[in-house]
């Protein structure tokens, strides 16, 4: 992945979540599922676009959230503070794999949607103090 600009990236996140959440006021919620694999997206962006900006650290090229925040973390714990938040979007993506959407919470698609404004106010926040934004 080349060099990015994390203010356009996380500028375009935002925007993002924006339709997602805007997507959820009207009463008819999208399907979890399509939120979810969003959410999961939006957050492996987030990630790559932050290892290229501010690491020496190769990007892997896959599609598990979690193996690309363990790249994030190695040598640096301090991220561990995302991993719950991760995990949480692969538990519901689980979930909806095995036809287990009983063991969602109440309103899967919110949540999801307030994880990952949580991830990107986290991240964001990290690059200000950082002196990266």
């Amino acid at each position: 992945m080349p060099q990015t600009d994390l203010a356009a990236l996380l500028a375009d996140v935002d925007a993002e979540i924006r339709v997602l959440e805007s997507s959820l006021g009207d009463g008819a919620e999208p399907p979890p599922g399509v939120v979810v694999d969003a959410a999961q997206a939006l957050t492996r962006r987030m990630i790559a676009g932050y290892l290229c900006a501010a690491t020496d650290k190769t990007v892997p090229a896959t599609d598990d959230l979690l193996a690309l925040w363990k790249v994030l973390v190695k040598g640096d714990p301090t991220w561990n503070t995302i991993r719950d938040n991760c995990r949480e979007l692969v538990y519901y993506r689980n979930c909806l794999d095995s036809g287990r959407a009983d063991a969602l919470p109440a309103r899967p698609a919110r949540m999801a949607v307030r994880t990952l404004r949580h991830l990107h106010l986290f991240i964001k926040s990290r690059c200000e103090r950082e002196g990266r934004l």
